[in-house]
């Protein structure tokens, strides 16, 4: 699972870092959130035409503001427009369903992005000898880049269209699985073309593969992160008295 990220890059310099094509509007809010929540605004990336209809148009990668928790296109809207209440916000998807789950199937299609991110934190369960404990994952230096999926929705032409994506996941591997059993799919660069190729179907092959977890680094944090309304880089330092750190190889 996914549940709670940090991203603290600028989209004008993520854009640059990937080479995409900045799409977020001017104004956003997109300051440095070191606790993202489901609903929160999230950047992603994705690979879309310039003009769909002609064949020499090739597609580029574009930097867009969503919403964390897809909303998928037959959503029905609530009185105000806005898409109704009920049911699980789907801020992840399972790697071995997205193909064929209605919930995910379209968009796992033709809307395929990248979610980037500083890392990540996971909470390894309560037992006997210690309550449950958050820890964040991240590599140093650089962003990780998870899988996701994207959707567009709009009842009708009287509101702007809503973008949302989930984040994909998969099975945890290595020393990640003894905090929890699932993590995102995170890709490495020389497969991001051929997952956002919105001319193809997703990779199947790449969805049933491990995780890239290359330099990943893990430490446990306060327990300040468990609340939404904390948000500053304290969450992500070392809780006291804990080693600074462990590294994946």
């Amino acid at each position: 699972m996914c549940g709670r990220f940090a991203v603290t890059t600028d989209p004008v310099l993520l854009a640059e870092q990937i080479d995409a094509i900045n799409e977020v509007p001017a104004g956003a809010d997109t300051g440095p959130n070191y606790n993202v929540a489901p609903t929160d605004s999230v950047v992603a990336a994705v690979s879309r035409h310039a003009h769909p209809q002609d064949s020499d148009d090739e597609p580029s990668r574009r930097i867009r503001l969503m919403r964390w928790g897809l909303v998928p296109p037959w959503t029905k809207p609530g009185p105000d427009g806005a898409p109704a209440n009920g049911g699980p916000l789907l801020i992840n998807a399972r790697a071995d369903k997205v193909t064929t789950s209605p919930a995910y199937r379209s968009a796992a299609e033709h809307r395929r992005c990248l979610v980037p991110m500083d890392g990540y934190y996971e909470w390894r369960p309560a037992n006997a000898e210690s309550p449950k404990t958050p820890f964040y994952f991240h590599r140093d230096g650089a962003m990780l880049f998870a899988a996701g999926l994207w959707s567009v929705w709009r009842p009708d032409r009287r509101f702007d269209p809503l973008l949302s994506v989930t984040i994909i996941t998969t099975e945890a591997v290595g020393e990640l699985a003894t905090i929890h059993h699932r993590m995102p799919l995170l890709l490495p660069e020389n497969r991001w073309d051929r997952w956002l190729d919105p001319d193809a179907p997703a990779d199947t092959a790449l969805l049933a593969g491990p995780p890239d977890v290359t330099g990943i680094e893990l430490r446990q944090v306060s327990t300040l992160v468990n609340s939404v309304r904390n948000n500053s880089p304290e969450l992500i330092a070392a809780a006291p008295s804990q080693p600074e750190q462990a590294t994946l190889l």
